[in-house]
């Protein structure tokens, strides 16, 4: 029996497969990045191995960083998920096992006016029984009778048992290909939470720099406001000893709202960019890890080359995460190939049965069965049929999904290595500009001063200043967030970007 058992076992572990050979598609992209114009003449060279220290700099922002890594909520979420794939992984590889019952009974009848017989029995379950979502396991059932009557004896009876019910032999692999299907969908899990990592990573950079941006425009606009105070207070005196009109002074005070309206919003701004923050970390932030002025920041963000060949792009976490359902779906073409075939299965019982207890487990009292089965579906109306074709339709669809992955991968990537080709360019054009405006005012302010220009020269001198200057910050904080969109375009850390999951599942699998 334990032979036959044994062998059983070793067919069903060692059972054939009827799914199609995995085979990793072409990429549906060029296989290089766009070069031209718009793109740096560096884009031919090897993507570096980095991690986001060696990406985002500055130690205030790394520091931010581990915390969210440590209090996000999503990462909560996303490591729950991870659990749950797991073991409803663990459910399905289940069934390639047999469930093993434990089943003890006592029974006895008496003899004589009035007698009364009594059974019991009681069984307990090693194994599990599997369904969709979850196992039971451990179970335990008693059973008792009483009767009465007349008999003219009395006996008891004893007996334990051990057996498995209807386990399927799994000759042609339908639950080896359903365990491949939910181990990658675990795998796929996984890569989803990279994926969630790798964007915390980016919003928390985007949020912090976004912030000193804030502080950058609104230190402008606080000594807009100051500059305009003082010019409003000098056309005042002006216009009180009849030199300046009143016109001079209504404009002055022109500027001098507009600056206090933008102080006024960049302080709402700076304390909602606090919260946002905070909601990333999952935990307050200290102040003294939020930057200065975007002119501090931006350079601790470094630059990222892009490698040439796009293959790279199959780390992505989304691009992994769609490799691994399209490889689940491919498996469950063949669990519905495998429904076609019969359906071999084994019930087995040995045990002990004695009408003694001390003699129980004598040898006379040993006995054993084995029944196996097999069914087969004679008449489904197609149905069999059917199935396969609906798995491979979602193959199909799992395939395009993850054609569409890498294209948009190659997208994002494309446009951001567009965008950081061109920005440092039109950065030095902008801040060209704004020197250009400040030596203008400078030059505006005191030709009317000596009574040669109107003052509606200075005022518009002083409105092109303020203007060159929030674009200055702005084209800053569009650097800074170009060189994050490439850190994230790219894959991320090379922790996140390889297939750890892969190289630790082979101690899963040997549990």
């Amino acid at each position: 029996m334990r032979r036959l058992a044994l062998a059983l076992a070793a067919v069903s572990l060692t059972s054939c497969s009827l799914a199609p050979k995995y085979a990793r598609p072409d990429l549906p992209v060029p296989p290089s990045w766009p070069v031209g114009d718009a793109y740096l003449r560096q884009s031919e060279a090897s993507l570096p191995s980095i991690t986001y220290a060696q990406v985002f700099t500055d130690p205030r922002l790394q520091r931010i960083i581990v915390e969210a890594l440590a209090n996000n909520r999503d990462l909560r979420i996303a490591a729950a998920n991870i659990e749950t794939a797991r073991n409803q992984y663990r459910i399905q590889r289940a069934e390639l096992f047999p469930q093993i019952d434990a089943t003890a009974r006592y029974g006895y009848s008496g003899g004589g006016n009035g007698a009364r017989s009594s059974t019991g029995s009681g069984t307990g379950s090693t194994g599990g029984t599997t369904t969709g979502t979850g196992t039971t396991g451990g179970t335990g059932t008693g059973t008792g009778t009483v009767t009465t009557g007349s008999t003219s004896s009395s006996n008891s009876s004893y007996s334990a048992s051990l057996g498995t019910t209807a386990f399927e032999i799994d000759l042609f692999g339908r639950i080896r290909s359903l365990t491949t299907a939910a181990q990658n969908r675990y795998f796929g899990t996984e890569a989803a939470a990279r994926a969630t990592r790798l964007t915390l990573v980016g919003d928390i950079a985007d949020a912090w720099l976004t912030y000193a941006a804030d502080r950058s425009l609104l230190k402008i606009a606080q000594d807009t406001a100051a500059s305009a105070q003082r010019t409003v207070d000098l056309t005042a005196a002006r216009l009180r000893a009849g030199v300046a009109p009143r016109t001079d002074v209504r404009q002055a005070e022109q500027i001098l709202e507009t600056a206090r309206a933008d102080v006024a919003q960049l302080t709402t701004a700076l304390a909602q960019d606090v919260n946002g923050l905070q909601l990333l970390v999952g935990a307050p932030v200290d102040p003294a890890l939020l930057p200065a002025s975007i002119e501090s920041a931006f350079p601790t963000v470094a630059a990222l080359p892009a490698g040439i060949d796009s293959t790279i792009l199959l780390r992505r976490p989304d691009v992994v995460q769609s490799e691994y359902e399209l490889r689940a779906t491919n498996a469950e073409i063949g669990a519905a190939r495998a429904e076609l075939f019969p359906r071999v299965a084994l019930t087995g019982l040995l045990g002990f049965a004695s009408s003694a207890l001390s003699s129980l487990f004598a040898g006379g009292a040993f006995n054993y069965s084995v029944a196996p089965s097999a069914s087969y579906p004679i008449f489904r109306a197609g149905a069999g049929l059917a199935n396969v074709r609906v798995s491979q339709a979602q193959r199909d669809a799992a395939l395009a999904s993850y054609e569409r992955a890498i294209q948009t991968a190659f997208r994002e990537t494309a446009d951001a290595l567009a965008r950081q080709g061109t920005l440092d360019a039109q950065l030095g054009a902008n801040r060209r500009n704004e020197a250009a405006a400040a030596d203008t005012f400078r030059l505006a302010e005191a030709r009317y001063r000596g009574g040669i220009d109107p003052f509606l020269a200075r005022l518009d001198a002083q409105r092109s200043l303020y203007t060159a200057q929030r674009t200055v910050v702005q084209t800053q904080l569009i650097g800074a967030s170009n060189r994050v969109t490439l850190y994230r375009v790219l894959g991320g850390d090379q922790t996140l970007s390889d297939r750890p999951v892969e190289r630790a599942s082979s101690a899963l699998l040997n549990r």
